[in-house]
């Protein structure tokens, strides 16, 4: 039974984090992030790189205000409502209509379909936008499971790059008209 319901499609829902709940998380005040969010979050949001990435998009926000569609949700389970992790763009398209995804999984629910079921709800997202042509997303070169979630949507290998907190990174992109709900 409890392996039938781990290979059950996940299905999840984004929960928007203000930049009071981004500055809350970035400071390390997981209380006061879920309160601002109205659910739960957990102490994975207040991790060192959680709080990292928070502040940037707080700060983020702080420019530039009309990106916060865009950015970082808690991600949710259906119907259970279990914050499984955060997921987003880093932004709203740029010039050629490229956005990029982002998603992590709280460590007690990887391996059990919710980066999938991440992707491809912001998959779908970006498809359904008419400015969107490109959705690009980049991946540490050893994170294997990060890399089969991609493979399974169409992404193609365009390139790589180097970044400071992770190391070399594969770039992937498929084009929003190829997006398949996979």
């Amino acid at each position: 039974m409890n392996n039938e319901l781990h290979s059950l499609p996940r299905r999840v829902r984004f929960v928007p984090l203000s930049a009071k709940a981004l500055r809350a998380l970035a400071e390390g005040d997981l209380a006061g992030g879920s309160a601002e969010a109205g659910v739960a979050l957990d102490e994975h949001f207040v991790s060192d790189r959680a709080r990292w990435i928070f502040a940037y998009r707080a700060d983020q926000l702080a420019r530039d205000p009309s990106a916060a569609p865009w950015i970082t949700r808690a991600a949710v389970s259906e119907p259970d409502g279990t914050v499984v992790g955060d997921a987003g763009f880093h932004g709203p398209p740029d010039e050629t209509g490229t956005v990029e995804v982002g998603y992590t999984v709280v460590p007690a629910y990887r391996r059990r379909g919710y980066a999938r079921a991440m992707l491809r709800a912001l998959l779908v997202r970006a498809a359904a936008e008419p400015g969107v042509r490109t959705v690009r997303a980049t991946v540490r070169s050893d994170n294997q499971a990060s890399l089969a979630t991609l493979a399974g949507f169409g992404f193609t290998r365009v390139g790589e790059r180097g970044n400071e907190h992770d190391g070399l990174e594969l770039v992937f992109e498929v084009p929003a008209d190829a997006i398949q709900a996979a």
